[in-house]
């Protein structure tokens, strides 16, 4: 059941992308609809639940509008597992270069460790106090039995241990936990034994063999050699953070979590590929490289289609997968992919370019934009930053003249024009420009440091 969207209405889902996108509302709309319909589908008639298939969105626009932070937004409301996957860096079956089905296994790889992080969230009480005790038996080793354990060190004889050694070893390691519970030893010396692999890293494919094989292979044999220990001497600090991911590890069911990931990964799983138009075919010559861009889209068709893929954690399908696919189209047109594929991306979204005042609703309001991203870096020096509205005005304005003049690269230009801006500051601190110091950036400087941007003509040193 998709529990993290249950209570997300689409007007919510948007009004949710709205606090780190701006503008693109048909887009947002789309996407909104698309991932409403994924709880929708989990809670219909289980006769008819299989053959709702998800509606995969085509995202048309030029570079940096916001298509993949659309996508990638997206997953984190429905804490799907989500990958991002270049259409152009896929080859044609029987060629060098990544297969199709490679992104599909980084979906299931994601979603295993979202389910992995979640486990040990749940475990994470147990495996402290488990590690405690590791670290209190490496302080003060334990006397079981009227015996001390292995590296005890006493001048008694070990089998004549008198009742009174024993509590006062116990007080002892008491005394001895409340300081660990308490921070007061993080930074004492302690050795402690960590697992590592027994297997070194397999890098030779044989013949015929897929990556998929190659996994399934290291991971047999991974899983028959013994595994093997060795002694580390660190600070508690450093033990603790080492031991408590081997033990939170040691309490968790593999098994349920690759089950677990599998259905994630099959009913909530959000791919991302970009760059589709690099795949189309502009020309119909049917020759050359054309031949190649085809293979590729007739290698992803069945994926997006609806397939089973094999990968280290079992068998997947790929029928309820959404696929969210974005290109440029500034050469080919969406009407050049081959028309099964068109036909599985039936929902269309023209993004649209970026005007000034969208620049400056991106500097102002996203939670994570630019200006908050300078002002948190600075902040940690304690310096304190801030700008003017006409500041943010003058910069939105000197973006989207730069991009006018050159190359129009959308919200990236934002990150050279601000670097530009901010560099000498971001030097200075903390040897000139000391802690408690406060910085306004208003228009002046903002026209001082960045107006041999407009002036220049030949912009070649910005474009990204």
């Amino acid at each position: 059941m998709l529990d993290s969207i249950e209570h997300l209405t689409p007007a919510q889902i948007v009004e949710e992308l709205d606090k780190y996108i701006i503008g693109q509302k048909d887009a947002k709309r789309n996407v909104a609809i698309a991932l409403r319909n994924r709880w929708r589908r989990m809670n219909a008639d289980e006769s008819i639940r299989r053959d709702i298939v998800p509606n995969n969105i085509l995202m048309i626009g030029a570079t940096g509008v916001g298509k993949t932070e659309i996508a990638r937004r997206l997953a984190k409301i429905a804490d799907a597992p989500f990958t991002k996957v270049e259409a152009s860096k896929f080859t044609e079956v029987g060629y060098v270069g990544r297969d199709v089905e490679s992104m599909v296994r980084d979906l299931v790889e994601q979603s295993v460790n979202m389910v992995k992080t979640k486990k040990k969230e749940e475990v994470k009480q147990k495996a402290a106090e488990a590690v405690e005790d590791i670290i209190l038996d490496a302080l003060i080793p334990p006397i079981q039995g009227g015996r001390a354990t292995p590296g005890y060190s006493s001048t008694t004889e070990p089998n004549a241990m008198p009742d009174n050694d024993y509590e006062l070893n116990e007080r002892t390691r008491e005394k001895f936990r409340e300081k660990i519970r308490n921070g007061e030893l993080e930074d004492r010396k302690i050795e402690i034994r960590i697992q590592q692999s027994a297997m070194p890293g397999m890098g030779v494919m044989g013949p015929g063999m897929d990556e998929a094989s190659m996994m399934n292979i290291q991971e047999m044999i991974s899983g028959m050699m013994p595994k093997k220990t060795k002694k580390r001497k660190v600070t508690i600090a450093e033990a603790r953070k080492i031991l408590l991911e081997e033990e939170a590890s040691k309490l968790i069911d593999m098994d349920e979590v690759k089950e677990e990931a599998i259905f994630k990964a099959e009913n909530s799983g959000v791919i991302f590929i970009d760059e589709i138009d690099k795949v189309a075919s502009a020309s119909s010559k049917g020759s050359g490289p054309d031949v190649s861009r085809e293979g590729v889209q007739r290698d992803l068709l069945p994926i997006v289609e609806g397939s089973t893929v094999n990968t280290k954690y079992g068998v997947i399908n790929t029928d309820h997968i959404l696929f969210i696919a974005a290109g440029a189209f500034h050469v080919a047109k969406p009407s050049d992919l081959i028309p099964e594929l068109q036909g599985r991306f039936p929902i269309r979204v023209e993004l649209q370019s970026l005007t000034k005042d969208d620049f400056y609703q991106i500097l102002k309001f996203p939670k994570n934009a630019l200006t908050k991203q300078y002002v948190a870096l600075l902040a940690a020096e304690n310096v304190e930053l801030s700008f003017a509205d006409e500041a943010l005005d003058e910069i939105a304005n000197i973006a989207f003249e730069v991009n006018s003049e050159v190359e129009n690269i959308g919200a990236r230009r934002l990150h050279t024009v601000m670097s530009r801006l901010l560099n000498d500051i971001l030097f200075d601190v903390p040897d000139k420009i000391g802690p408690n110091a406060h910085i306004m950036v208003n228009r002046e400087m903002v026209l001082e440091r960045l107006s041999d941007m407009v002036k220049n003509r030949d912009l070649s040193q910005y474009i990204l």
